[in-house]
C-alpha cells in the first residue's frame, strides 16, 4: 500500500495552501514527539564535499517549503542530505493576498505567488534552533529583502539577515530571483548585483575572521534571463568568488502550459514544465564558470532521469520541492541511489 498516494489524494481535495500548512503542522508535531523516524526511508548515503561542506548525500530540500524553519529535523528524517529554509526577511511579512498557491496537476506543477511570507529573521532563528535538533545534515538559510524595502536599500536587509544567520547556517543562500516580490529580479542586473554581492562577500570574510567559521554564500538565480545576463552574472560570480550558484528559481514563462486554465495565474511556475529550461541554464552556467563554482540544480526534478540530467548539465547537488509534493518521500530514496 502506498501510504503517500492515499494521503495525497486527501490533501489534494483541500486548497493548496491549507494542505501545505496541514502537512507542516503534522510534521512539526511528529518532530516534537520524536516520532519522525517512521518517515526515514532506507536512503543511500553517498557523502559529497561541495563548498567545503560534507553533505551526507547530494539531495536537498529547496527553499520555500519550510519558510519559517519549523521542520528541519522532520525533513531530515525523510532522508534529505541538506535542508534549505526560507526565504527569510528582516521583518515579518504576510506575503501576497490569498489565494496564492495553485496546483497544475496535469503537468505536475505548482504556481505560487506567496511573496516571501515569513515570521522575520529573529523568530525564524528561534524556530531553527529548536527544529534542527537531531538533524545531522547540512542547513542552508535562504535570505531576502522585505517588500517595503526599495532596491536602493536592499543591501541593508540582506546584510541584516546575513549577520544574524551566520552562526546558525552551514551556508547562506541569497535570493535575488523570486518573481513574487516586485522589482526583486532587478537585483540580478550587473549594477545592483555588484552593489549587493560585493559587500556581502566582504562581510563574510569579516565574520569568518571574527568567528573562525566559514559559511559559504550561494546565489539563487532565475531561469528567465538571457545568455548575455547569464554571462554577466557568471563573470561577476567568478570575480567575487561566490561559493555556489543555485539554478534555478521558478519561471514566469507559461509556454509549456499555455493551453491550461491555470496559465493566466500570476506567480512563479515550478515542477515538470521548468525542467528543460533549468537544465539549459545549468549547462550555460557550468560552461561560463568553467566548472570552478559549484551549481545546485533545482527545477522540475520528479524522477531519477530528471536528477541525472541536472548532474550531467553540471550540477554538483540537487534540490526538490514540487516533485516531493507530487511523488512523496519515496522520491528522496530514489534520488539518493544515483551514482555521482
Amino acid at each position: 500500500m502506498n501510504f503517500y498516494k492515499i494521503a495525497r489524494s486527501l490533501l489534494f481535495r483541500l486548497d493548496a495552501e491549507k494542505a501545505h500548512h496541514l502537512t507542516l503542522s503534522g510534521l512539526r508535531i511528529a518532530q516534537r514527539l520524536g516520532i519522525t523516524s517512521f518517515l526515514r526511508p532506507n536512503t543511500k548515503q553517498e557523502p559529497v564535499t561541495v563548498m567545503g561542506l560534507n553533505f551526507p548525500n547530494r539531495v536537498g530540500l529547496a527553499a520555500g517549503l519550510d519558510k519559517s524553519g519549523n521542520c528541519i529535523a522532520g525533513f531530515g528524517s525523510m532522508g534529505f542530505g541538506f535542508v534549505e529554509v526560507g526565504t527569510i526577511t528582516p521583518r515579518a511579512q504576510d506575503g501576497s493576498a490569498k489565494p496564492r498557491l495553485f496546483r497544475v496537476r496535469e503537468h505536475e506543477a505548482i504556481i505560487n505567488r506567496m511573496g516571501f511570507n515569513n515570521p522575520g529573521i529573529d523568530s525564524a532563528l528561534d524556530n531553527i534552533q529548536k527544529s534542527r535538533k537531531g538533524f545531522d545534515g547540512i542547513l542552508g538559510i535562504n535570505i531576502g529583502k522585505n517588500k517595503s524595502t526599495p532596491n536602493e536599500n536592499a543591501l541593508d536587509d540582506y546584510l541584516h539577515c546575513f549577520r544574524k544567520s551566520y552562526d546558525h547556517a552551514d551556508y547562506i543562500a541569497v535570493n535575488i530571483s523570486s518573481p513574487n516580490t516586485s522589482g526583486l529580479r532587478e537585483l540580478q542586473t550587473p549594477k545592483f548585483a555588484r552593489e549587493l554581492l560585493s559587500p556581502l562577500m566582504n562581510e563574510k570574510e569579516k565574520l569568518k575572521d571574527e568567528t573562525g567559521k566559514n559559511v559559504p554564500v550561494a546565489v539563487k538565480i532565475d531561469p528567465d534571463m538571457g545568455d548575455d545576463q547569464i554571462k554577466d552574472l557568471s563573470d561577476l560570480f567568478s570575480e567575487l568568488q561566490i561559493d555556489a550558484v543555485i539554478a534555478t528559481n521558478t519561471t514566469i514563462s507559461r509556454k509549456s502550459i499555455s493551453d491550461h486554465p491555470m496559465s493566466g495565474e500570476k506567480g512563479g511556475l515550478s515542477g515538470t514544465p521548468l525542467s528543460a529550461r533549468s537544465n539549459e541554464v545549468i549547462a550555460e552556467l557550468h560552461t561560463k564558470l568553467k566548472g570552478e563554482i559549484p551549481i545546485i540544480g533545482v527545477g522540475g526534478i520528479s524522477s531519477i532521469k530528471d536528477a541525472e540530467e541536472k548532474l550531467s548539465a553540471g550540477a554538483s547537488l540537487i534540490q526538490i520541492y514540487t516533485g516531493l509534493i507530487y511523488q512523496g518521500p519515496a522520491l528522496i530514496k530514489q534520488l539518493t541511489k544515483i551514482e555521482g
